[in-house]
């Protein structure tokens, strides 16, 4: 049974920062793409960032790109979202995601989701 479990979320004033942490269980890790959308509310799911199972290749939206770093620790299981910079409309509940695929931003195309962490930016 795939567990995706996220922590990290709060309360952050603007230009302030986060670090978001996925702790993923019942999967092989390594194989898997692992990333992060978000959903504020009133709006759809969208794509945040991903990451390859080596680590080495990362894919941003725009929106977050220079500001957001995601890694992940393959030895513990663990992928991260560092989130610099936030602004109010950073204001979502995150998600972590698992798939065996790079290079979708859909979230129809993940197979796995976590159950979400609050991200609230104070302006």
């Amino acid at each position: 049974q795939v567990q995706l479990v996220e922590s990290g979320g709060g309360l952050v004033q603007a230009g302030g920062s986060l670090r978001l942490t996925c702790a993923a269980s019942g999967l092989a890790f390594s194989n898997y793409v692992m990333g992060w959308f978000r959903q504020a509310p009133g709006k759809e799911r969208e794509f945040v960032a991903a990451v390859i199972g080596s680590g080495r290749v990362t894919d941003y939206a725009d929106s977050v790109k220079g500001r957001f770093t995601v890694s992940r620790y393959n030895a513990k299981n663990t992928v991260y979202l560092q989130t610099n910079s936030l602004k109010s409309e950073d204001t979502a509940v995150y998600y972590c995601v698992a798939d065996p695929v790079f290079g979708r931003r859909g979230p129809t195309a993940y197979k796995y989701w976590g159950q979400g962490t609050q991200v609230t930016v104070s302006s």
